[in-house]
C-alpha cells in the first residue's frame, strides 16, 4: 500500500465571522456574486431563499445563520458558494470566498473534544495553514440533517 501521509486535496477557503473555513473543491460547483434571493415563507431561520442561477432554482442557506453566529449585513465581498449538499445543490452564504488551497492529508487533526454538540458533526477537523493560522474544514453532507435536506426539497418544488 502507497505512504498516504504526504497526498493532498484542494478546498476552497472561506471566511465567516472572521474565521477561515473550507470546503473539498470537488463538492463546489461555482462562487457566485451576491444575487437577488427570494424569501420563502415558514422556511427554517438558516434558510435565507431562493435565487434563480441561470434558470436553476437554487436554496440559499446562511451560513453564519446556520453556525448560531450573528447575521452580517452583505459587503462587496460576499459570495454565495454552489455546492452539492448530500443530494442537493445549494447556495452557501459567506462573508467571502476567493481562494484555492492544497491541504496535506497529514496535517489535519481530528476536532478538538471541546467543540462538542451539533457544530462537530459537521466538522471533519482543523488543519494549520499560513503563518499558524487555523482552517476548519467542514462536512458538506452533514452540515444539513436528513429532516432538513427534505424540508429544502420542499421548498425547491
Amino acid at each position: 500500500m502507497e505512504n498516504m501521509e504526504g497526498e493532498s486535496f484542494k478546498v476552497i477557503l472561506f471566511r465567516l465571522n472572521g474565521e477561515t473555513y473550507g470546503v473539498p473543491i470537488d463538492q463546489v460547483l461555482s462562487i457566485e456574486r451576491i444575487q437577488p434571493v427570494t424569501r420563502v415563507p415558514n422556511a427554517a431561520e438558516y434558510v435565507e431563499g431562493v435565487m434563480n442561477l441561470r434558470g436553476l432554482i437554487i436554496p440559499v442557506i446562511d451560513v453564519r445563520s446556520r453556525f448560531h453566529m450573528n447575521r452580517a449585513e452583505l459587503t462587496a465581498d460576499s459570495r454565495i458558494i454552489i455546492a452539492d449538499v448530500g443530494e442537493l445543490q445549494v447556495g452557501l452564504l459567506v462573508d467571502s470566498a476567493k481562494e484555492v488551497m492544497d491541504i496535506k492529508k497529514n496535517s489535519i487533526e481530528k476536532t478538538p473534544d471541546i467543540v462538542g454538540g451539533p457544530e462537530a458533526e459537521y466538522i471533519n477537523g482543523v488543519a494549520k495553514i499560513v503563518n499558524d493560522d487555523l482552517l476548519i474544514l467542514l462536512n458538506l453532507d452533514r452540515v444539513l440533517n436528513e429532516e432538513e435536506v427534505d424540508e429544502i426539497k420542499r421548498i425547491e418544488v
